[in-house]
């Protein structure tokens, strides 16, 4: 079981997101609706990982992750993103993103993406 902060500034994206990992058996420890704020809870929180969308107002999921980064360079981030976002993706796996998951998201997806960063 992981401890997990939930980054989206979709409510409905978010809800979806914590009822799967906790279906996962994951503990959601935290839930962010900016980058900005992302980067607070997790220096209060420590989860173990982070789930950030890209597209978010004040801080995007990218600036966020650079800084959670720097703060923590293990920090383990998987990114969030709809489809059409490659460039944005791979920008993010430069940054040290660990995966990225397409929406919207399927369970078995975000169990792929949990067992390979729990290893």
């Amino acid at each position: 079981m992981a401890t997990i902060l939930i980054t989206d500034d979709t409510a409905f994206m978010r809800m979806q997101l914590k009822d799967l990992l906790t279906e996962l058996g994951h503990e959601v420890i935290g839930e962010a609706e900016n980058g900005r704020t992302s980067v607070e809870k997790y220096a209060k929180l420590q989860p173990d990982f982070v789930t950030m969308d890209i597209t978010m107002p004040e801080m995007d999921g990218i600036e966020a992750l650079k800084a959670i980064k720097k703060k923590d360079p293990e920090a383990k981030i998987i990114m969030c993103s709809a489809m059409g976002q490659k460039r944005m993706v791979l920008e993010a796996i430069q940054a040290g993103a660990k995966d990225f998951l397409i929406k919207p998201f399927t369970k078995a997806r975000i169990e792929e993406a949990m067992e390979k960063l729990m290893k």
